[in-house]
């Protein structure tokens, strides 16, 4: 069973930066797509960014331009950095992993437990 491990949330001041990191446990990720969702209060979870094993990066529309994903596949390792913070962008994002397509849409087979991101105004 693999196992995602988020980290590097926090508080930020709008227009501030943070990075969040999702360490994959087994070997077998690196072959898999991996990407972040995000869950505001009240609100659905929703697409963040996602990318296969050798690349490129998809980007939702609010985050293209602000937001970059990265991947170490030697640390089976995804980087998201988060530039020009927004208070919208204030959530619980996911790690996410093994993305499988069911029907007309694509779901993760597994993920993190979350990570908070608060941007202050």
């Amino acid at each position: 069973q693999g196992q995602l491990v988020e980290s590097g949330g926090g508080l930020v001041q709008a227009g501030g930066s943070l990075r969040l990191s999702c360490a994959a446990s087994t070997i077998i990720f690196r072959l898999y797509y991996m990407g972040w969702y995000r869950q505001a209060p009240g609100k659905q979870r929703e697409f963040v960014a996602t990318i296969s094993s050798g690349g490129p990066a998809e980007y939702a529309e609010s985050v293209k331009g602000r937001f970059t994903l990265s991947r170490d596949n030697a640390n089976i390792t995804v980087y998201l950095q988060m530039d020009s913070l927004k208070p919208e962008d204030t959530a619980v994002y996911f790690c996410a992993a093994k993305r499988e397509r069911i029907g007309s849409i694509y779901q993760y087979r597994y993920w993190g437990q979350g990570t908070q991101v608060t941007v202050s105004s």
